[in-house]
């Protein structure tokens, strides 16, 4: 889920704890490897001869996609014994790179690719998905998860929560118009990087048929909690108002509809930029914690494994929300209070907490 973040200020877990952290991120990842092989299945063995390049764009640090990576090199290989491979992390700036090259190298705690395999090239770029990352017409396939619905900027603070799922009336919409903006930017420059036949495998946190969302499908509403515990330390001036409402995570999750509308109209940059819409489908991801929680029974054992999870993709917001005035040591009190109001409400009432995953798996292609 990392940066997997984009807009200013954010970052995910350093040191390499993100992937530690997130192990429904790698799930969500390993669901698509397949989509992703039949995507490598489908080009054309003139377009990679001379080599194939792979977009892992808002990769954190890496952790979560090299099964992914190593499949892919295995397809490509099948296909094209002798090209040479390119693998083209990318992320924002503040990402910690450090972590990402010890991942992707085996100095961290993950099985690796790069040992097993020549004629393969990792790189690395500190440009966003907000801009075009190659040189145009350079990639095969372009690959995201659980990244895109970061926003490139927070249009606004929330007035009544910390994320749009509980938006209402004009903040709603301001949300909602800057992540169809930002979701048609998105495309536009992978419209231009993909070669003539080349393929993007998106998973993006979204907001599927029956309205279920990351950590809300029945049970308690994740983000309906970070509220609920944030409103709580205003009440007890804990907080200041605007401390509060500088906790708005700037997130939105599209419908199916909202990520397809510029892949289907005629009439939309997008689809005139070439980027057709060859599958879209929603998929549920259970929280592996929630599943480990549901055999061993000990809920102190489930709140200690489920929060750091959270915190992993949200801290840093949550730190730079509070007041800067306030001492270093009062603001990382107040950050290990609410984590720790947030553990013990797992611990003391854990049935019906839990972050299931829920994405939409899509498959764009650019004509040829």
């Amino acid at each position: 889920m990392g940066t997997r973040g984009h807009s200013e200020g954010i970052t995910m877990s350093g040191g390499g704890l993100y992937s530690l952290a997130t192990i429904g991120a790698k799930h969500v990842i390993d669901a698509a490897t397949p989509m992703v092989l039949d995507a490598i299945d489908s080009l054309s063995r003139e377009a990679i001869a001379n080599g194939f390049t792979l977009s892992d764009m808002g990769t954190a640090d890496a952790g979560t996609s090299l099964a992914m990576v190593g499949s892919v090199i295995d397809a490509v290989r099948a296909r094209v014994p002798q090209a040479p491979i390119s693998v083209v992390y990318s992320d924002q700036p503040r990402n910690d790179f450090n972590a990402l090259i010890a991942n992707v190298y085996g100095l961290g705690p993950f099985d690796t690719y790069v040992d097993n395999n020549d004629n393969v090239y990792p790189l690395v770029s500190g440009t966003t998905f907000y801009k075009q990352i190659l040189p145009a017409a350079t990639v095969d396939i372009g690959f995201s998860a659980t990244a895109m619905h970061w926003l490139s900027s927070k249009v606004c603070n929330i007035s009544n929560h910390v994320q749009a799922v509980g938006a209402e009336g004009e903040e709603l919409e301001k949300f909602r118009a800057q992540a169809h903006r930002d979701w048609r930017q998105i495309l536009l420059h992978r419209a231009a990087e993909l070669k003539p036949g080349g393929k993007l495998v998106l998973i993006n946190f979204g907001c599927d048929e029956q309205g279920r969302y990351l950590g809300n499908t029945g049970g308690v509403n994740m983000f309906d909690t970070f509220n609920q515990i944030w409103q709580v330390f205003l009440e007890q001036d804990r907080i200041t108002r605007t401390e509060y409402e500088n906790m708005t995570l700037p997130q939105y999750y599209n419908t199916v509809e909202e990520f397809s509308a510029p892949l289907t109209n005629p009439d939309e940059a997008v689809y005139q930029a070439g980027l057709r819409l060859d599958h879209i489908e929603t998929r549920i991801v259970n929280c592996p914690f929630a599943e480990a929680f549901a055999e061993h029974g000990d809920a102190a054992r489930f709140a200690e494994a489920y929060i750091p999870t959270i915190r992993s993709w949200n801290e840093s917001i949550y730190f730079n929300g509070l007041d800067d005035q306030r001492a270093l040591e009062e603001r990382q009190q107040l950050i290990e209070d609410y984590y720790g109001t947030y553990r013990d409400m797992v611990r003391d009432s854990p049935e019906g907490h839990g972050m299931d995953y829920v994405h939409a798996y899509m498959v764009i292609s650019k004509q040829t």
